[in-house]
């Protein structure tokens, strides 16, 4: 598989001051703690360990910059709705996020993770409002589909098709058996496209 992407590592931001330089167009992926966000960042860039991987959920406590070349990045949002953190941290990832999707204008789009085992709950539904808020392209990689079987995971997809508008592209999702990367990626570069006018 052809890699379309060559990524490096830029900062972390724990506060909206410390965001990068604003220009140039970005994705933000998000998705909720053991959703298997830092596998697909990874199985989209072709990096192994660019985003890192915990077996502790909510160890993603800054938000993570990474960047591809051509005034284009990768976001990597902290991972919600682990209800281990304490509460000011969770308030903190709050404000955070909020800033980031009221202040980003390089925001290009928008990948939500969603474990398909779990299926769509209030805490990814508020991240797709913000994406729409936004005003970006939203899309949803329905991921870890290894763990199902194909007829589950079809009726998975149908099933979340039902709670999201039409136009959010779904789609099945295995960073472990490369399933859905590479539609991943070309969804990525259409929205990374700079307009040169």
């Amino acid at each position: 598989m052809n890699n379309p992407f060559t990524s490096t590592f830029i900062k972390s931001a724990h506060e909206p001051n410390q965001f990068p330089a604003d220009f140039g167009r970005e994705i933000a992926v998000a998705g909720r703690s053991n959703s298997g966000k830092s596998t697909a960042i990874n199985a989209i860039l072709q990096r192994r360990k660019l985003a890192r991987i915990s077996k502790t959920p909510g160890r993603t406590q800054l938000i993570n910059f990474f960047d591809l070349g051509m005034e284009r990045r990768v976001v990597d949002l902290p991972g919600y709705g682990y209800a281990k953190v304490p509460e000011s941290v969770q308030k903190h990832w709050r404000k955070l996020l909020e800033s980031y999707f009221l202040e980003r204008t390089s925001l290009a789009g928008l990948i939500v993770t969603i474990d398909i085992r779990r299926g769509l709950n209030n805490l990814d539904q508020t991240m797709l409002d913000w994406g729409e808020s936004s005003r970006v392209p939203v899309a949803i990689l329905l991921t870890k589909a290894d763990k199902l079987s194909k007829s589950s995971s079809l009726e998975q997809l149908m099933n979340t098709k039902k709670s999201v508008p039409s136009k959010v592209p779904l789609i099945l999702f295995s960073g472990t058996k490369k399933r859905g990367v590479s539609e991943a990626q070309a969804l990525m570069q259409k929205w990374l496209i700079i307009n040169e006018e």
